[in-house]
């Protein structure tokens, strides 16, 4: 939720925008309210305003004050200091929203890209105070086909000791690789970009499964592994297709190993490995017809006897399966946001804006009353 001092502090900062700035307000308005899928007039009853006011904030003649700003977030669903800062350059190259052409994919686009760069920013905030410190970001030489990729999935999983083991964690492997991934309430699967060649961040949608979240994440770390600046993964283009089957096979390696279905018998057996390396089942069977363990036919036949929850949870003895489900930012960054807290570098609220649904503020320890930053 967006405080109002929050807001209030974030305008006096930034001396509020000067008159040509306004313009990009107005512009990040726009696009917010389309890919809302809302009208003038049905953004301005939400906030009591004509729909002349929300035409004239959009074109940069009318001035706006925090709480304006703060309601104008909520509406829009996006965080509230997206409306001060230019996109990154990563971001700003992609087509514009258009009220006549733009699609449920392109909204949700929309919203994940909003999502993606307010990440980035918070990232950075840690960065720059110090409390967090990114590792190197983890790149290869690139990758070709679908073999190639599979070969540099393999050496990740080398250089950072995984063997072909499953992967507990994936957020943690994320952040070792030099990315860091948030979970959030957003349509679509991910997004992910790397700004300057030095801040990599994801985004990952709970709208999905578990296991197509984990193979969300992968996909996302593939894009930075196998050298992509931006990644989307809605509303692909055909050009772009090949480029995901290659990021797709990196995926499919990192989650589950070629080796370890090679030895696969039957589909009790998948469906151990399924639930161990905590995989979807489409994902699972692809990679059993990958080395050949399978047939197309037997795939398809055995894609309609997906596993219950009972099967997968007694294949490994019912033990608990948390990754990337009720944890919403990486551990080290949640480390780093108490530290910036508690030597009174953010206030209580930002620090919640930070945590993006982790904690509340009764969860967190009262610190001294000194003045701190916003």
């Amino acid at each position: 939720m967006i405080k109002c001092d929050a807001a209030i502090k974030l305008c006096e900062n930034r001396t509020m925008v000067e008159a040509r700035e306004w313009s990009q307000v107005g512009e990040r308005v726009r696009d917010a309210r389309i890919g809302a899928g809302l009208s003038q007039a049905e953004l301005g009853a939400a906030l009591s305003l004509d729909r002349t006011m929300i035409a004239k904030i959009e074109a940069g003649t009318r001035k706006v004050d925090a709480l304006e700003l703060t309601r104008l977030a909520t509406t829009l669903a996006v965080p509230l200091d997206y409306f001060l800062h230019r996109a990154p350059a990563v971001l700003s190259r992609r087509a514009e929203l258009s009220e006549d052409t733009a699609t449920d994919a392109g909204r949700q686009a929309y919203r994940l890209e909003a999502q993606l760069e307010a990440w980035a920013r918070d990232v950075r905030q840690l960065l720059d105070l110090k409390t967090l410190m990114a590792g190197r970001i983890y790149r290869s030489e690139g990758a070709a086909d679908e073999g190639a990729a599979r070969i540099e999935s393999s050496r990740f999983r080398s250089h950072f000791g995984l063997a072909l083991d499953p992967i507990p964690t994936l957020m943690d492997v994320c952040e070792r690789a030099g990315q860091f991934v948030l979970v959030a309430d957003l349509p679509g699967d991910g997004a992910s970009m790397v700004v300057d060649d030095e801040l990599a961040v994801a985004v990952v949608s709970r709208s999905g499964d578990p296991g197509r979240r984990r193979a969300t994440a992968a996909h996302e770390l593939g894009h930075m592994v196998l050298g992509d600046a931006y990644s989307n993964d809605i509303g692909v283009h055909a050009s772009q297709r090949d480029r995901e089957s290659v990021v797709d096979a990196f995926a499919a390696e990192l989650l589950l190993p070629s080796e370890v279905v090679a030895k696969v018998n039957g589909r009790d057996e998948l469906v151990e490995l399924a639930a161990l390396y905590r995989t979807s089942w489409s994902l699972a069977t692809r990679q059993a017809v990958h080395v050949g363990v399978i047939s197309t036919d037997e795939a398809h036949v055995w894609s309609q006897q997906r596993p219950t929850r009972a099967e997968l949870m007694n294949a490994i003895g019912w033990a608990p399966q948390p990754d990337l489900e009720a944890t919403r930012v990486p551990r080290k960054y949640a480390t780093a946001v108490m530290e910036a807290l508690m030597r009174n570098m953010v206030t209580p609220s930002r620090a919640v804006e930070l945590m993006h649904g982790q904690l509340v503020e009764s969860d967190l320890p009262l610190v001294p009353d000194d003045e701190v930053a916003p």
